[in-house]
């Protein structure tokens, strides 16, 4: 996660500490949260384009910086609440 949120903080706005991270991307946001070994994600943008433009750069970058861990990226849809 940290490396992930400094790699971002080269071009968007990021905050991030030990257990948690927010992205800012021009067409999107992106919450992090470590629990355990897992990395939770939580993308939101305007549209279903910028969610699914948000979710790619995020997934791409995540899975070439974890390369080692061999991360499962598994999106799903937020539920109402």
């Amino acid at each position: 996660m940290q490396q992930l949120c400094k790699h971002f903080g080269h071009r968007v706005q990021v905050h991030f500490d030990p257990q948690s991270g927010l992205i800012e991307l021009p067409f999107g946001r992106c919450d992090l949260a470590a629990e355990g070994d897992r990395l939770n994600l939580t993308v939101k943008a305007a549209s279903q384009s910028e969610l699914s433009k948000a979710r790619e750069v995020i997934a791409s970058h995540l899975e070439r910086f974890a390369f080692r861990e061999n991360p499962n990226v598994d999106w799903q849809a937020a539920t109402a609440e």
